[in-house]
């Protein structure tokens, strides 16, 4: 099911698949993504039986535009979630954020804890290091430079690309976002929190997914070598698998249909998978 809805005076795009009935999933896209950032997502978790809910934020995809972004705090963002699982009739969800999607996710869980079955938090800094500046400013680089990058992006996201890459890059290279930390909000988090990181991601070290999952209590962390930052677009064969059983052991008491055991995956070298039985 694909619609647009009215989310605080603007227009949200919203799509979803599986059961009605099912654990709902919300899907939170990267910082220029949108819905199709999903896509070798959302057809996994629809036919193990979850109600997969991804949507536009403002300002991407077929939502509406908007004249400003939020980084780092993301108010207007939190906003439209609440109001989007309020206009769903969702008074629980398991949140499956991505780099700003993830901290949207994080952010969400602290302030409203019994809204949250539980989190996967993927390829999410929770502050700034010096050494996420020539990752962004490669990005930059790109998106002036590379055709192909530009024609994915006003693909995906009309004829707000030029707006939604520049609303990014300055809100992440602000001077201000050097103070930005994300560590004090996370210890209010209580909810099984899945932590997912290529050790090869060119924004994030990895500490810094250490050092989340060191803060929540009982939070699973998975490492994989060869994959950077776009983990689940690059390697949903590793990535899908983790997730699908971490939602099946922790959301809406669902029992684990899969055991997992990590195991060299010889169709992606220097990764280690999932293997299912």
């Amino acid at each position: 099911m694909k619609k647009t809805l009215a989310i605080n005076g603007h227009r949200i795009f919203v799509a979803s698949e599986g059961p009605l009935d099912g654990p709902p999933v919300v899907l939170l896209h990267h910082g220029l993504g949108a819905v199709r950032s999903w896509r070798e997502q959302v057809p996994s978790l629809a036919s193990a039986g979850f109600r997969v809910i991804a949507y536009d934020r403002w300002g991407h995809g077929r939502s509406g535009a908007r004249a400003a972004y939020a980084m780092p705090h993301f108010e207007p963002d939190l906003r439209d979630l609440e109001a989007l699982l309020a206009e769903l009739g969702l008074e629980q969800a398991a949140l499956v954020g991505h780099s700003d999607g993830g901290k949207i996710a994080l952010y969400y869980a602290a302030a409203n804890p019994d809204r949250v079955t539980c989190l996967a938090i993927v390829s999410t800094h929770i502050y700034v290091e010096p050494e996420m500046a020539p990752g962004i400013h490669a990005v930059r680089k790109d998106f002036e430079n590379d055709t192909r990058f530009q024609v994915k992006m006003r693909r995906v996201h009309g004829n707000k690309a030029e707006s939604l890459f520049w609303g990014w890059y300055q809100g992440w290279t602000a001077p201000e976002v050097l103070k930005w930390d994300l560590r004090p909000v996370i210890k209010r988090i209580t909810c099984p929190t899945l932590v997912v990181q290529g050790l090869e991601d060119e924004h994030i070290s990895p500490a810094q997914a250490r050092e989340l999952s060191a803060s929540l209590p009982g939070a699973a962390l998975f490492l994989l070598p060869g994959a950077g930052h776009m983990l689940p677009q690059d390697f949903p064969e590793v990535f899908n698998p983790i997730l699908l059983e971490f939602l099946e052991k922790n959301h809406a008491g669902l029992r684990p249909k899969r055991v997992c055991r990590m195991q060299p995956d010889q169709t992606s070298p220097g990764i280690r998978a999932c293997m299912l039985p």
